[in-house]
């Protein structure tokens, strides 16, 4: 919640103050439902998102994420008829077929974890397709930096109230750790920045290529997290679990190379 605070903060002194970018209203019902929709979409992926990794270790929700592609392809083909070719579809297959031999060779493997992953890897997809959508129509076009003016005030009235109600007591631990840690105000500020800048670039890396392929971009990271997981965390991993993994990450390189190809 603190990020989004931040988010709707510095989009409103970079947008009304420093006019970095210039503002622009909301036009219709539609585009504020539109918006509306997709701030609740982010808070229901990163609620989710949270929530699994109460059951799920690091690296295998990491894994999971990694068929954000496949949901995304889904979405933008039923939302906006968007086709890729045949053999970047393709390359999809072995993405989520590794993640489906990693779900059987995990060893802290939990079915509401698990659900709740791939419910906030859907989510993920589906709110990178509607920001696409929200930063390209005709008519009704915002730029990147006004979306996420918009967006980030709703998104903190839609957590704050989960926030009170799964976390009863935040507003005591938070006063007792800047209490204890004295940088911890500045480094929730940084982290904060940091957050609004990560949502800006996704902003602007969907306008100008794709959501799909900002989705698979992102499995770059995920790719990364896993090992990093594994070494820090030392939670168990079988081969089935490593096959799985790696037949995911193949999947989106190959993907990366379709993409480049059918330019």
């Amino acid at each position: 919640m603190c990020h989004m605070t931040a988010c709707a903060v510095l989009s409103y002194v970079s947008v009304v103050f420093l006019k970095i970018a210039p503002f622009q209203r909301i036009k219709s019902r539609s585009q504020f439902f539109r918006i509306a929709t997709l701030s609740v979409v982010f808070c229901g992926s990163v609620v989710g998102g949270n929530i699994s990794l109460r059951y799920l270790p690091v690296s295998f929700n990491q894994a999971v994420g990694a068929t954000t592609p496949f949901f995304t392809a889904l979405f933008a083909y039923l939302m906006t008829r968007k086709q890729e070719a045949w053999v970047t579809y393709g390359c999809l297959v072995p993405v989520v077929t590794g993640v489906i031999i990693a779900s059987g060779g995990e060893p802290s493997f939990h079915l509401y974890g698990f659900i709740m992953c791939i419910g906030a890897t859907a989510a993920r997809a589906f709110k990178s397709v509607l920001q696409g959508v929200l930063l390209s129509s005709e008519g009704e076009k915002l730029n990147s930096m006004n979306l996420l003016l918009y967006m980030s005030p709703i998104a903190v009235l839609v957590l704050l109230p989960v926030a009170l109600v799964m976390e009863p007591n935040v507003v005591d631990v938070t006063m007792t750790l800047a209490t204890e840690h004295r940088y911890l105000g500045l480094l929730i500020l940084v982290n904060s920045a940091m957050a609004y800048g990560a949502n800006l670039l996704n902003f602007l890396v969907t306008k100008h290529t794709s959501a799909l392929t900002l989705q698979v971009l992102g499995n770059a990271k995920g790719a990364v997290a896993v090992v990093i997981s594994i070494l820090i965390f030392q939670n168990p991993v079988t081969f089935i679990g490593i096959a799985g993994y790696t037949m995911t990450v193949m999947g989106v390189v190959a993907y990366g190379e379709s993409k480049r190809r059918h330019k």
